[in-house]
């Protein structure tokens, strides 16, 4: 699981997932990354997604960042 919120971090900009999950917080929107061992397709969530679809591989396993981070 850090591996990707590494990754989702990187996909938006971030050195560290804390600083896209204080830009997330506040929004109606935050980062989310598939799930799936082998796929890092990343969009935009609601902050409490979790099971999201992935337009890759076509399952419901985009998770957000917040959801993540146990923040939500």
């Amino acid at each position: 699981m850090c591996e990707k919120l590494e990754q989702l971090a990187a996909d938006y900009g971030y050195d560290d997932p804390m600083d896209m999950a204080e830009a997330a917080i506040c929004d109606s929107v935050c980062p989310g990354i598939c799930m799936n061992e082998g796929c890092d397709y990343s969009t935009d969530v609601e902050p409490d997604q979790d099971r999201g679809y992935c337009e890759l591989c076509g399952t419901q396993t985009v998770k957000s960042g917040l959801m993540l981070m146990g923040i939500i």
